[in-house]
């Protein structure tokens, strides 16, 4: 099911799974994976994109072998907020995504995720050709981190 709001979301998950975030560019999808505890968000792996049926699979795959609880999706919202083409191409993966797999989904604003992403690559002395290799899950990091600690505030209001 897909959840607008964080607090749902956080209400759907299940208890002691980890989460994944994606971060969905045209022709790659970074893959991220937190721990039990909701923490920390590491970085996994970069899926190259091919049919929208082939990218499922193996993003099903990935999510089973981990016991994946719920998905964060990176939202690419313009800098003003507004939502383009590449928001609806998002909104668009996570319907047809969600009648695959029955987890909970819900996005998180990825503006910048990308920047901070490569400036953490360039801060660890990453050569271009790895940073390519890399930026997709870094930012899938940044994406899911910034949700872990949004859960993490939702889960100590009272």
């Amino acid at each position: 099911m897909i959840h607008e709001e964080m607090t749902d979301f956080a209400a759907a998950l299940p208890a002691r799974r980890p989460l994944a975030g994606l971060d969905l560019g045209t022709r790659t999808i970074g893959v991220a994976v937190s721990d039990l505890l909701l923490g920390v968000a590491t970085p996994q792996e970069t899926v190259k994109r091919k049919k929208f049926t082939e990218d499922a699979q193996r993003l099903i795959a990935i999510l089973t072998d981990r016991a994946i609880g719920g998905i964060v999706l990176g939202l690419p919202r313009n800098m003003d907020g507004s939502e383009g083409p590449r928001c609806q191409s998002t909104r668009a993966f996570a319907r047809n995504f969600s009648r695959l797999w029955d987890g909970p989904i819900t996005f998180w604003d990825e503006r910048l995720s990308t920047v901070a992403a490569e400036r953490a690559l360039i801060e660890a002395d990453t050569s271009r050709a790895k940073r390519a290799e890399l930026i997709d899950h870094v930012a899938a990091g940044y994406i899911l981190q910034g949700a872990l600690d949004r859960l993490r505030h939702i889960r100590s209001t009272p």
